[in-house]
């Protein structure tokens, strides 16, 4: 990266830097941490940071991004690593990228997609905001405008591959069917990441501290040398008594060769659910751990017993292998605030991607406008 700054002109602008492509541009960091401020470019600049095909490190500025250019946010975490759950459960490392503070694609260009993913924003998009110039309400100095690498016509036409030969369906690029091309493999066993997850605010010290412990525990109960219940028994009794999660791998309830049950609750959005105890749902799960085709994943543990809005019904989704848009057979549920956060994950770890669980109804409950005043009086 220093190599490619000292090439420039001196007397160049940061646009003539980042007309020299993607190679280049995709190298310049600012190693942003979480809670910092930041500004993203605007239109133009970030244009002239993509390649013909509306990319950045193989990474694509998605049209519904467009609406926050010159927007002031906050990092969310550093997206120096991710997964990507289509191709395979290791996780995976990003090069000068970042979560902004939420920010979620709506799907407006991909025609209604509903994953409602975290989007990745390349260091090379934003501008770091100096806390005096924020504290005064000054916007960062604007960089001269010229020439873009890309149009936004083409990130718009480069969002759906027309049907090949034989095909019908249409095929959509958008960051996460990207992932796989804009990361690089990350052992487990590499300790700079977790070193990067801490210094980069992403997570404090007693997170790595449980995360570690847990890794530990979960070696030696799943060992095969005959302790496993007894750890998983005690690891439960600690957490029962301080509140926390149960042990989240368990045998499956449904004998193989045996139809999971099913439960209609015709959930709407704004309603107060319940999500039942893990053995309950446990007993829903097939040998591979799914209702219906649904995945019960050992993230979704720590939210049970406990009580969310429904934010919607998820209908379709694109298939981040396929590039093809899925149409759910059933509705699953997404409920409000309730994300993936990486803690028993032992290939991805602390990863920040903070995907959205899907719910079947089988696994929620609903709450009665009583109880949930109640609840909600007793948590003030």
């Amino acid at each position: 990266m220093i190599a490619a700054w000292m090439r420039a002109p001196a007397t160049g602008s940061v646009l003539d830097i980042f007309r020299k492509g993607s190679a280049t541009a995709g190298q310049q960091s600012l190693g942003l941490k979480a809670g910092e401020w930041v500004q993203v470019r605007s239109k133009e600049e970030i244009l002239a940071t993509l390649d013909a095909n509306g990319r950045l490190d193989e990474m694509p500025f998605m049209p519904e991004m467009l609406k926050y250019c010159g927007a002031r946010m906050m990092v969310g975490k550093r997206a120096h690593k991710t997964c990507d759950p289509a191709v395979g459960i290791g996780g995976l490392k990003m090069a000068n990228t970042v979560h902004l503070s939420n920010i979620r694609c709506n799907g407006a260009a991909h025609d209604g997609c509903e994953a409602g993913c975290l989007i990745f924003w390349k260091e090379a998009w934003l501008k770091r905001i100096e806390p005096a110039s924020a504290a005064a309400g000054q916007a960062p100095p604007a960089v001269r405008s010229s020439r873009a690498g890309c149009t936004e016509d083409v990130l718009h036409s480069s969002i759906r591959i027309p049907p090949a030969a034989g095909e019908t369906e249409t095929k959509y690029v958008c960051q996460n069917t990207q992932v796989k091309f804009a990361t690089q493999p990350l052992p487990w066993w590499d300790v700079r990441q977790y070193l990067e997850d801490y210094t980069s605010g992403n997570v404090t010290l007693s997170e790595l501290a449980k995360g570690l412990l847990y890794s530990t525990w979960r070696t030696v109960a799943e060992a095969g040398i005959g302790v496993g219940f007894a750890m998983r028994w005690i690891y439960d009794q600690y957490q029962r008594a301080v509140g926390g999660v149960p042990y989240p791998i368990r045998p499956y309830g449904v004998p193989k060769g045996t139809p999971v049950p099913r439960e209609q609750l015709d959930l709407q959005v704004g309603e107060k659910v319940r999500v039942k105890p893990y053995k309950d749902i446990v007993k829903t799960l097939d040998s591979n751990y799914r209702n219906r085709g649904l995945y019960f994943d050992a993230e979704m543990v720590p939210f049970t017993e406990r009580e969310y809005e429904v934010e919607r019904r998820q209908t379709q989704i694109i298939d981040e292998a396929s590039g093809k848009m899925i149409r759910f057979k059933t509705d699953a549920i997404i409920l409000k605030d309730v994300v993936c956060e990486a803690r028993y994950a032992i290939c991805r770890r602390f990863c920040p991607r903070a995907i959205y669980p899907y719910w079947r109804e089988i696994w929620l409950e609903r709450v009665d406008a009583d109880h949930a005043e109640t609840s909600c009086k007793h948590h003030k």
